[in-house]
């Protein structure tokens, strides 16, 4: 399955390569509009391979209290940083190159600022869940999560735009970035939406047994907490 997705991923790249390719050489806007619609289809099969933060999206919104349409901002504002981040850094590749980027695709700095941050985060439900009243939890820190989570950027879209740029058409580049955009923000939503189904299906389940709801609420957001802290520091440590 996940080798169907990647050969999926691949043939779309090389597709756009092309079509970025040809209208650099002037090849007009036509072509490569009709074409750019496929960067949704190639940005939702992108975040369905390994990395994206999923798992960092599915454990905070399952130890939170957030509904569908929170845990759908907190999906958007990660897939529009992730993305952002990699165009960001391509367009200003030369004063940033030296800080921020150690190899093609990656960006230590950035990356360990993520970390830190969903530490932060992690550390935060911990202590709310050993030590504060049942409470919902506010609008702003979904975002907060989703930011943090994204600030990783994205390897494609850094390479999409750094090939765009060679070419002298940057804004191809952008183009690709924000239809793939879309495709990524898809699938994490339905990875928040599902997250946050069969969390409020069990809650529905103990709606009856306030005592042990309270209780198993409580449980999972120290446990969500836990273990964004200890998939903090463990990455940390290894950079």
């Amino acid at each position: 399955m996940l080798q169907a997705i990647v050969d999926i991923q691949r043939e779309i790249y090389l597709a756009f390569a092309e079509h970025i390719k040809t209208f650099a050489n002037g090849g007009g806007w036509t072509t490569f509009l009709a074409f750019l619609p496929m960067g949704v289809v190639f940005g939702a099969v992108h975040a369905m391979t390994p990395g994206h933060s999923k798992a960092v999206l599915a454990t905070y919104l399952t130890g939170s209290s957030a509904g569908m349409t929170r845990g759908l901002t907190v999906s958007v504002a990660l897939s529009v940083t992730h993305v952002t981040m990699a165009v960001l850094i391509a367009l200003f590749s030369l004063p940033l190159v030296s800080v921020m980027l150690g190899s093609a695709g990656s960006a230590p700095l950035l990356e360990n600022l993520s970390r830190g941050l969903l530490g932060v985060i992690g550390a935060w439900m911990l202590w709310s869940a050993l030590f504060r009243p049942p409470h919902v939890h506010g609008g702003e820190e979904g975002i907060a999560v989703g930011f943090m989570a994204g600030l990783i950027p994205c390897p494609l879209t850094l390479f999409v735009m750094t090939f765009a740029i060679t070419r002298g058409v940057p804004e191809a580049g952008i183009m690709f970035a924000v239809v793939m955009m879309t495709g990524v923000a898809l699938t994490l939503s339905c990875v928040a939406l599902a997250t946050v189904f069969f969390r409020t299906q069990m809650e529905r389940l103990l709606a009856k047994r306030q005592k042990l709801l309270i209780g198993v609420s409580k449980l999972v957001e120290a446990m969500a907490g836990a273990i964004l802290l200890a998939v903090a520091i463990h990455e940390i440590m290894l950079a």
